[in-house]
């Protein structure tokens, strides 16, 4: 459990620290970050296996490149849900998936 928390605070304060930094998308405080981690991890955990089985044959002929888009409508789908994060367009949170992706990697090699 400990565990969960730790990979949702670290992805909390790569939200809000890609938020802060570009302007893919708004996000209002640390709070805001931390609570559209949480939905962005139970979207991840429910939502995005069923994204990846409907667009298997989309992604097999762009050998993979389809998941960014599915990555991207997963945190538009966050920005839906979570008042006060909103992201500015499809190719937008494509990009904004992107970051807080690699923000994730480095702070998890600089945490453990």
């Amino acid at each position: 459990m400990e565990n969960f928390l730790l990979k949702v605070l670290i992805s909390a304060l790569a939200i809000f620290l890609v938020g802060k930094s570009t302007r893919l998308y708004h996000v209002y405080d640390f709070l805001t970050a931390f609570f559209a981690a949480l939905v962005l991890a139970l979207v991840n955990m429910l939502v995005r296996p069923l994204l990846i089985i409907l667009t298997l044959p989309l992604t097999i002929v762009t050998f993979g490149l389809f998941l960014l888009f599915v990555n991207g409508f997963c945190l538009m789908l966050v920005s839906y849900i979570v008042p006060k994060f909103k992201i500015n367009g499809c190719l937008h949170a494509t990009i904004a998936a992107i970051l807080i992706s690699i923000v994730t990697i480095l702070l998890e090699y600089l945490i453990y």
